[in-house]
């Protein structure tokens, strides 16, 4: 734990400007983000007497090791700023939103030559529409369904579409007028892209348009006696009013708004939104906040608004009127609301309101968000109350099992991989308060002395042991080398936390070490790690290896293991990462087998790399196709001459070759 007056800055050093302050562990990671309209005011106050400090800023600060800050020009300019470092640096002490769910959209893929309507999740990509989110996926489908009757677009995946191009006859929703077809030219890709933008623009909530435009063309065709023709356009009028009923109207004057309630206490709270578009709920979403830093519910209503319109922005890549509606109604007013509302006004691109609704339908509804987000809260409480408090149990098992001087909040758990001593991997596992941490999990290609590979499972355990751990050294001397700010003129560059990888811009994983390392296996492979840890120095690091066939603990020198109680919330964590570093290391393991042991009759052509091997595939489509071609066709695809086109020839009219399978597997055990 750090006295804070350690690295305090002197009197005068910290301008009195606005800007975003960091604070950062003594393995150099940021473990706090904040903004400030004077960055004098508010680094001081996190300097004062700690008894007169919140319980978790009080954590935070003894956490930290130094403080940095970065002077900006405006206050906007520190909104975005801080939502950025936030999103880049993930701070352990800044609040978390986590969906309850991973919510579906409904997707557009208008970049595409032939737009394709589809579920999605996740990430946005940039260039596709956005229609959502929706309770469950398939409510989408159900929409999509009856909206194909009328806006025939294509809906299939890439690799029905190719096939249906290349046999020149559609799939079954061709056949039934529920797709126009463009894979076999039915349609042209204009008319095809302009039928996509006509949906997007239904969903979006001009409906009228349509409505009028088939009742119309209705009347024209009863006109002209084609009542054939009318009766199916009656049909699709009545398929359009089915599904904007779907939606019902809850705002008679066509509010375009997000409205947001909160509901929770000191420790966490529920977050929920309704997203009313064109006057209809056209999706809802909910979050769960751990109040991990000491904030009040209008601090609380800005980093909402931060992180959930900075994430829609960045990950739709347009970030127009779709991502931040015309109004945002809050339950209470974030403390900079015109900084807020500029920012999002610069989001969107024209006026956005950001307000608490005092009377009339608004209020209402807004009420019965409220109601969700209490509903929500008492959910999740039943659901992690148990989880919240095992984790807590089992890091404390550990930690009197293992006579640890802290609980082990970072583990590591490490793992080898091979085939009879072939194809020897190893992977890193880390779990964080209990929770796997799948972004930090690593692989590594054991490689032995000589490039062919470790002798035997202890030796491969000390090279990746060594890897690791050199790479934590040489990452810790990186860091080292970062200046503070002091609020010189370098102050306005931002600064970053320890070494960046030059092809990601991320912040290198491997910069701070973990409370404890486990291994799999018995005293061996104990051995072995903490020969590694011992050659490099490192000696703040507990160490353990876990048996698995009497679920053993063996500890560095000891020749008894320590035994957990079969039951023990301990042991049951530890066998979770046991297991999960197995199930790592294995897949990896299999992916170099499967990729090892793939061959083709075309390797051992000489001159005939892969892309050449790629250009003939693609152009005779088999290899027995390529089999009956003579040397003029082979040498006529780009990229060939005569003396590849005659070797390769003559390597497929070799004796045995006809016979060669694919691909061949040795079947060997995983080791």
């Amino acid at each position: 734990m750090a006295d804070p007056a350690t690295y305090r800055p002197a009197p005068g050093e910290i301008p009195d400007s606005p800007g975003v302050y960091r604070f950062r562990d003594e393995h150099g990671r940021v473990i706090y983000v904040g903004k400030a309209k004077s960055l004098r005011s508010r680094l001081s106050s996190y300097f004062q007497d700690l008894s007169g400090l919140h319980q978790r800023t009080q954590q935070m600060v003894t956490t930290a090791a130094s403080v940095q800050w970065t002077v900006v020009g405006t206050e906007v300019e520190a909104l975005a700023l801080e939502y950025s470092w936030i999103k880049e640096f993930d701070p352990r002490f800044n609040v978390k939103y986590r969906d309850d769910k991973s919510y579906p959209y409904l997707a557009v893929t208008m970049a595409d030559e032939f737009p394709r309507i589809q579920v999605m999740r996740g990430a946005k990509r940039k260039g596709t529409r956005y229609f959502g989110p929706y309770a469950h996926a398939w409510a989408i489908r159900e929409t999509v369904d009856l909206l194909l009757r009328v806006f025939p677009v294509r809906t299939c995946s890439a690799g029905v579409f190719k096939r249906a191009h290349q046999q020149g006859r559609p799939c079954l929703l061709g056949y039934i007028d529920k797709c126009s077809a463009p894979c076999v030219g039915r349609i042209s890709p204009d008319d095809h892209h302009q039928l996509a933008q006509d949906f997007c623009d239904f969903m979006a909530g001009d409906t009228a348009k349509f409505t009028r435009r088939l009742t119309q063309r209705m009347k024209e065709a009863a006109n002209e006696l084609d009542y054939e023709r009318a009766a199916r356009l009656r049909d699709d009028i009545a398929t359009l009013e089915r599904a904007t009923e779907k939606n019902a109207v809850v705002l008679a004057d066509g509010t375009d708004a997000d409205i947001f309630a909160l509901s929770g206490d000191e420790l966490e709270a529920a977050v929920q939104v309704f997203h009313v578009r064109d006057g209809r709920i056209r999706g809802q979403r909910g979050w769960v906040v751990e109040k991990v830093e000491d904030v009040t519910d209008a601090e609380l209503v800005e980093h909402l608004l931060q992180q959930i319109y900075g994430n829609e922005a960045s990950g739709d890549g347009d970030p127009g009127s779709s991502a931040v509606p015309r109004e945002v109604l809050v339950p209470v007013l974030p403390p900079d609301v015109d900084q807020v509302q500029a920012w999002l006004t610069g989001l969107r691109g024209s006026r956005v309101s950001v307000r608490v609704p005092q009377r009339g339908d608004k209020r209402e509804l807004a009420e019965t968000v409220h109601r969700n987000a209490e509903h929500a809260l008492v959910l999740h409480r039943t659901r992690r109350a148990g989880d919240l408090t095992t984790r807590s149990q089992a890091l404390q098992e550990i930690q009197e099992a293992l006579d640890l001087p802290s609980a082990p909040l970072r583990i590591e758990c490490y793992d080898v991989s091979h085939n009879q001593g072939t194809y020897q991997s190893a992977s890193m596992v880390v779990f964080e308060d209990g929770l796997a941490r799948k972004s930090e999990y690593r692989l590594f290609t054991v490689r032995g002395p000589e490039g062919q590979g470790a002798r035997d499972d202890t030796a491969a355990m000390h090279e990746v042991i060594t890897r690791r751990f050199r790479r934590y050294l040489a990452d810790r001397a990186d860091a080292r080398d970062v200046e503070l700010g002091t609020g010189d003129d370098d102050d306005d560059q931002p600064l970053r936390s320890g070494p960046i990888d030059e092809v990601t811009g991320k912040p290198v994983r491997f910069a701070y070490p973990p409370n404890l390392v486990v291994v799999d296996g018995g005293p061996p492979q104990v051995a072995a790690a903490a020969a590694a840890m011992a050659e490099l120095g490192i000696d703040d690091v507990a160490l353990c290896g876990l048996a698995k066939r009497l679920e053993e603990v063996w500890l560095p020198g000891e020749e008894y293991p320590v035994i957990l109680q079969r039951s023990s919330e301990g042991l049951y964590l530890l066998q979770r990462l046991r297991d999960e570093a197995h199930r790592f290391a294995i897949t990896a393991h299999r992916k170099r087998r499967s990729k090892g042991m793939t061959t083709s009759v075309l390797d051992g052509v000489p001159g005939l790399g892969p892309a050449r091997q790629a250009a003939l595939l693609r152009h005779f489509g088999s290899v027995k196709r390529l089999r009956a071609a003579s040397v003029e066709e082979i040498a006529s695809v780009q990229g060939m001459g005569d003396r590849t086109a005659a070797a390769v020839v003559a390597a497929l009219a070799a004796p045995g070759v006809a016979a060669a399978p694919a691909t061949e597997s040795a079947g060997m055990l995983d080791a």
